[in-house]
């Protein structure tokens, strides 16, 4: 088009150099951790977007103070919630996201 290859020109890199795991199959832990708080388990998530998306509708929750996910893509994740937030209103968050809910304790 202009004259340039740009395939060939882009500085392309691992996801492993960029610090993106948005795509990955390894375990990340995504925000700091809650430090106690309600631990449920979740379906569905296969990477970071997936963790992200679901860590915004429960972070709009009343009552949530700190989201912890623990992303086992293609696995079960680990929630965990601080604060004053209901089991319903979680559960109705992160079904609303499109993810399987399910409390572990």
């Amino acid at each position: 088009m202009c004259g340039t290859d740009t395939r060939t020109e882009l500085p392309l890199i691992t996801p492993e150099q960029s610090g993106c795991g948005c795509c990955s199959t390894q375990t990340a832990a995504q925000t700091p951790a809650a430090a106690d708080g309600s631990v449920y388990e979740l379906g569905g998530l296969t990477c970071g977007h997936c963790a992200q998306t679901v860590e915004k509708a429960v972070t709009s929750v009343d009552g949530v103070e700190a989201v912890t996910i623990e992303l086992v893509a293609g696995g079960t994740s680990r929630l965990t919630v601080a604060g004053t937030a209901s089991n319903a209103s979680i559960r109705d968050a992160v079904t609303g996201a499109g993810y399987s809910f399910s409390a572990s304790e």
